[in-house]
């Protein structure tokens, strides 16, 4: 068979030749329950196998049986998903995906075979993460010490309507920036109106903002971690936060003082206030930390127009994302001496060659000063 005219457009569950259908929904489930997935992996890994299974559909609804696929058919695949334009990362995401759904299917005996057993992956670039440099971070914190008088104007909060009880849903930087749309955005601001006595919702806002921004910089949490702490998450005596990361894996992070102090302000003077929005709060929103103006718990969308507002409006620093921050306090910690294991259990991250970056990023900069302030270089 050949998939020579691939459809513009994934195709839909009852488009999908039934056992394509079948094999699709029953590795969404064991992703979920068998390998305890995140809604993140197992919403990417589903539309590449289903994007997968579009093209080797014909435009008359014939498509090849799963137990007839061969490692040509995926090759040819992801030379067109190249041609789109996929970049090496997305097409090394792509590849996972349809390596684990081939092992799942010969796994529960609907391909006799793995036709993935030999794709190989697409070399990655050692491209660094954008990272504040330690003084940037500073000012950028600074700045947001001045919460307890918001600067007259108006204070962002561009929640959607249906969003403030929502959960944590956790989700690339591209996708949120898609379905952001702008109904609802305009009543959702609060108006600092400049006289002597301050709205106090626009303060809550900005103790709120500059607790999150603090926290994340402090913790090197991921979006998701920050936005799914509760209350009781917090060792107010130790300075610990317990946060649930990928794989429902728990560990304690330490934060400092700065940080502390940002998040008692937040939790005694700001939080009451926004948690008094909602005339009937949510069991969820009652024990979140963050919230969002309307009293529910705060979403990773609202925690990044947080830190992209606080970022960009520091002169000569670059407009950064939550993930940002993460890779910034990781890598000032790897620049002042931190071991690397140390950072590993830090960050969450499952091997050490995920935190391996950060000593790329460290050489940069010891690169950039060499070639800066050596006589000689």
């Amino acid at each position: 068979m050949s998939a020579s005219h691939p459809h513009a457009a994934p195709l839909t569950a009852d488009q999908l030749l039934p056992e394509y259908a079948d094999a699709l929904d029953a590795f969404a489930e064991d992703l979920r329950i068998q390998r305890n997935a995140s809604v993140h992996t197992v919403r990417n890994y589903t539309a590449d196998v289903r994007s997968l299974m579009t093209f080797l559909t014909e435009d008359d609804g014939q498509a090849l049986a799963l137990a007839d696929i061969e490692l040509g058919n995926l090759r040819q695949w992801l030379m067109d998903q190249s041609r789109r334009g996929a970049a090496p990362g997305t097409l090394a995401r792509r590849i996972a995906a349809i390596r684990a759904f081939s092992l799942f299917c010969t796994r529960t005996g609907r391909m006799e075979r793995n036709p993935a057993a030999r794709l190989a992956s697409p070399r990655r670039g050692s491209r660094l993460p954008a990272v504040l440099q330690q003084s940037q971070a500073g000012a950028v914190l600074d700045r947001t010490r001045t919460a307890e008088r918001p600067t007259a104007g108006t204070i962002g909060d561009d929640e959607l309507p249906h969003t403030d009880a929502g959960g944590t849903d956790e989700r690339g930087v591209d996708d949120s920036v898609d379905e952001r749309g702008t109904a609802g955005n305009e009543d959702e601001r609060i108006t600092d109106t400049g006289t002597e006595d301050i709205d106090p919702r626009a303060r809550a806002v900005a103790l709120r903002d500059a607790a999150i921004v603090e926290v994340l910089y402090a913790t090197g949490v991921r979006v998701s971690e920050l936005a799914a702490l509760d209350l009781d998450d917090i060792d107010r005596e130790r300075r610990l936060l317990t946060v649930l990361g990928k794989g429902n894996k728990e560990r304690r992070v330490p934060y400092g003082v700065p940080a502390a102090e940002a998040l008692a302000r937040w939790i005694s003077d700001g939080r009451p206030v926004l948690s008094g929005a909602a005339p009937q709060p949510s069991t969820d929103a009652r024990s979140a930390i963050f919230l969002g103006v309307r009293g529910g718990r705060i979403n990773v969308r609202q925690v990044r127009d947080v830190v992209h507002r606080a970022t960009s409006a520091v002169d000569g620093v670059a407009d950064l994302s939550p993930h940002g921050l993460r890779h910034s306090a990781a890598t000032h910690m790897v620049e002042n001496g931190a071991d690397l294991r140390q950072v590993q259990e830090f960050l969450g991250h499952a091997t050490l060659s995920s935190t391996q970056i950060y000593t790329h990023v460290s050489l940069g900069r010891l690169s950039e000063s060499y070639f800066r302030a050596h006589p000689r270089a």
